[in-house]
C-alpha cells in the first residue's frame, strides 16, 4: 500500500514540471500530456497524442510532421486506448517511458522494459528518421527504440526480422480498421529457415510471399540490405535523400504496400502493391506446377516437366488448387533408375522454407551431383551470392508457389524419370533442327 502511495505521488509530481511541447526531447522532469508534442529536429516527424474517427479513444503515436494529412506511422498502446484527454507520458525513476491514463491510475497504459545503473537516469529523443530512442544519460548508450517495436508501418532504416540475442521478432500487423490500430488479421515478417524469404500472412495462413534470398540491393527507389549473422537475421530498406518519403505499409484490408508522399499532388502515391494479381497469391496453382501472368484472361498455370493435373476436370475449369503429380507414379522411378534433371528457365524459385544450401561456391555440375545421389532431392538452382560464389541450393520437400516473373528470376533444376528426360531431349533437338522462318 505504502509502495502505491509513492507511486501516485511520484506520479503527481511529474505533472508539477513544465511539459514537453515542441522540442526533440523528453527528460526526466518533464511530461507530455494532450496537445504537447515532441518534433524531431529537422520537423520530419512528431510524437503526441491523436485520436481516429469519432471515438473518444486517445493513442500515443508517431507521424509525419510535414505532411498535411496526418500519417501515424507507430502507435504506443495500439490495443489499450486511453478513454479521453488525461492521458501523460514521462519518464520513471527506473528511466523506464510510461504512459499512464489517468493521475491515479496504479497500473500503466504501456511502459518499456529497461533498467539503469544507480544514480543515472534516461532521456528520450524522438530522431528524424522517425525513431523515438531512450538514452542513459552517462553512456549516452541507447536502451531502448521504438524501431524494435513496429506496428504496421516499415520506415527506412527500420529493420524487418529477427534479434537473436533479445529473442525478439520485429515484424508488421495490420490495424484492425482505419480508426483503429488494434492487432489486425495481416503480418509482415522474415521466416529464417532454408533459404530466408519474407512472407505475408493472414493469421498463420501464407498469402504471398518474396522469392528466396539473396535478393537485389537496389529496388528502384531504394536500396535493401540483408543481414544473417549469429546476433540478427533481418532485411531493411534505405532511401538516397532522407527528404524523400517512403514508407512500407501492412494495410487492414490485407494487401502490403509501398507509398510515396507526392508534394505536388499533396497525397501518398501508391508505387508497389502485393498480391495484386493471381500468380502473386501462394500457392495459386498447387504444387509441382508453374504459375505465368501472361494475360489477366487465362489460366496460367501449368504443370512442371513430368508431371501432370492430379484432378484433370478441376483443371479444365481453370481451377489448379489441387495440385500436379507426377507422372507414370507407378511404374517408374527417380531413384537410380536413369533419372535426370530438366531445366524450367525465369521463374521464382520454390518456397524454400525447407531448402537447403549444399554449398556457398558449387559449380552447376557439383550441384547436380549432390542432389542426384540424394533421392529425395526434387530440385537444385544455382545462385550468385553477393560477395561470394555461386551457391547451391536443394528442395527436399513439394515444389511450391514457382512463378514466371523477369525480376528475381534464376532457373530451376527439376528432377524427372528416364522417359521424361528422354522425352525433353529428343524434343529440344527437334526443334534445333526446325528451320527458322522469318515474317
Amino acid at each position: 500500500m505504502e509502495a502505491e502511495k509513492l507511486f501516485l505521488l511520484f506520479s503527481l509530481l511529474m505533472l508539477q514540471f513544465s511539459s514537453c511541447t515542441s522540442h526533440d526531447s523528453l527528460k526526466t522532469n518533464q511530461t507530455i500530456k494532450e496537445g504537447d508534442l515532441l518534433i524531431s529536429k529537422g520537423n520530419n516527424f512528431a510524437l503526441g497524442f491523436f485520436g481516429l474517427g469519432s471515438s473518444s479513444n486517445r493513442y500515443l503515436g508517431i507521424w509525419y510532421h510535414k505532411v498535411p494529412e496526418q500519417t501515424v506511422v507507430w502507435v504506443a498502446n495500439r490495443n489499450d486506448p486511453i478513454i479521453g484527454s488525461s492521458g501523460f507520458l514521462f519518464i520513471d525513476q527506473y528511466g523506464n517511458l510510461v504512459l499512464h491514463g489517468k493521475d491515479d491510475q496504479k497500473l500503466p497504459v504501456w511502459s518499456t522494459n529497461v533498467s539503469v545503473e544507480e544514480n543515472d537516469t534516461c532521456a528520450a529523443q524522438l530522431l528524424d528518421s522517425g525513431n523515438l530512442i531512450l538514452v542513459r544519460k552517462r553512456s549516452r548508450k541507447t536502451v531502448w527504440q521504438s524501431f524494435d517495436y513496429p506496428t504496421n508501418i516499415l520506415l527506412p532504416g527500420m529493420k524487418l526480422g529477427l534479434d537473436r540475442k533479445l529473442g525478439s521478432d520485429r515484424f508488421l500487423k495490420s490495424w484492425r480498421s482505419a480508426d483503429d490500430p488494434g492487432f489486425g488479421d495481416f503480418s509482415l515478417r522474415i521466416n529464417p529457415n532454408g533459404s530466408p524469404q519474407i512472407f505475408f500472412y493472414n493469421g498463420t495462413k501464407p498469402i504471398s510471399r518474396s522469392p528466396p534470398w539473396p535478393w537485389r540491393s537496389q529496388m528502384g527507389l531504394f536500396n535493401s540490405t540483408f543481414v544473417n549473422d549469429p546476433d540478427e537475421i533481418y532485411w531493411v530498406f534505405t532511401v538516397p535523400d532522407d527528404s524523400y518519403l517512403l514508407r512500407l505499409i501492412v494495410d487492414h484490408p490485407g494487401h502490403v504496400k509501398t507509398l510515396t508522399w507526392r508534394e505536388s499532388d499533396g497525397q501518398w502515391k501508391e508505387y508497389w502493391k502485393s498480391p495484386q494479381f493471381h500468380c502473386d497469391y501462394y500457392g495459386n496453382c498447387g504444387a509441382y506446377s508453374t504459375c505465368e501472368l501472361a494475360n489477366l484472361n487465362e489460366f496460367g498455370c501449368a504443370c512442371l516437366p513430368g508431371f501432370e493435373p492430379k484432378y484433370p476436370l478441376e483443371w479444365s475449369a481453370r481451377d489448379g488448387s489441387g495440385c500436379c503429380v507426377r507422372k507414370r507414379l507407378h511404374t517408374s522411378s527417380v531413384c537410380q533408375h536413369g533419372e535426370g534433371f530438366v531445366k524450367v528457365e525465369n521463374v521464382i524459385l520454390p518456397e524454400s522454407s525447407a531448402a537447403v544450401w549444399v554449398d556457398m561456391s558449387k559449380s552447376l555440375a557439383d550441384c547436380e551431383v549432390q542432389c542426384k545421389r540424394n533421392c529425395s532431392c526434387s530440385a537444385y538452382a544455382i545462385i550468385a551470392i553477393p560477395g561470394k560464389n555461386y551457391g547451391c541450393l536443394t528442395w527436399y520437400k513439394e515444389l511450391v508457389d514457382i512463378n514466371y516473373v523477369r525480376s528475381e528470376s534464376h532457373d530451376l533444376y527439376v528432377r524427372v524419370d528416364a522417359y521424361e528426360l528422354a522425352d525433353t531431349t529428343r524434343k529440344s533437338n527437334d526443334s534445333r533442327e526446325k528451320p527458322m522462318m522469318a515474317f
